[in-house]
């Protein structure tokens, strides 16, 4: 799974640098956002593998930014997964309802982190047109 990239979006830098490190020690390219405004731009732009999508964030929520992902031909197969510290009962299953691919609770658990990386990143398939979009100048 070498190589692939990894949407991060997460408006808490503490947060944002743990995931950036462990995925990259696992040889994942990140791209970072902080906002669902920029989460979405950097979307559109380098079709990424798989997004960590922050549920709350300063401008739009991770829902409705879901939702925007969803809405456009060019970002509706990337898998989404949720990232809260919401983790009360229930909320696997309202974000899983809400379009989610998947859903992990802050603070991260590592090994559940990368394994579920792991498992999104398996199942996309990649079009040349999507790995030329990307580029090789992508940080």
């Amino acid at each position: 799974m070498a190589g692939k990239w990894i949407l991060v979006v997460e408006d808490n830098d503490k947060n944002m640098k743990l995931v950036r490190d462990v995925l990259g020690a696992t040889g994942y390219r990140t791209l970072e956002a902080t906002t669902g405004a920029r989460a979405l731009e950097l979307a559109v732009e380098h079709e990424p593998d798989l997004v960590l999508m922050d549920v709350r964030l300063p401008d739009i929520d991770g829902v409705e930014a879901l939702g925007q992902l969803r809405a456009r031909t060019c970002t509706a197969s990337i898998p989404v997964l949720a990232l809260t510290a919401e983790a009360m009962r229930g909320d696997r299953e309202r974000f899983l309802a809400a379009g989610f691919d998947g859903y992990l609770s802050k603070p991260v658990d590592i090994v559940e982190l990368i394994a579920a990386v792991r498992q999104h990143c398996e199942r996309v398939p990649r079009t040349a047109e999507s790995e030329h979009r990307r580029g090789a100048s992508v940080r």
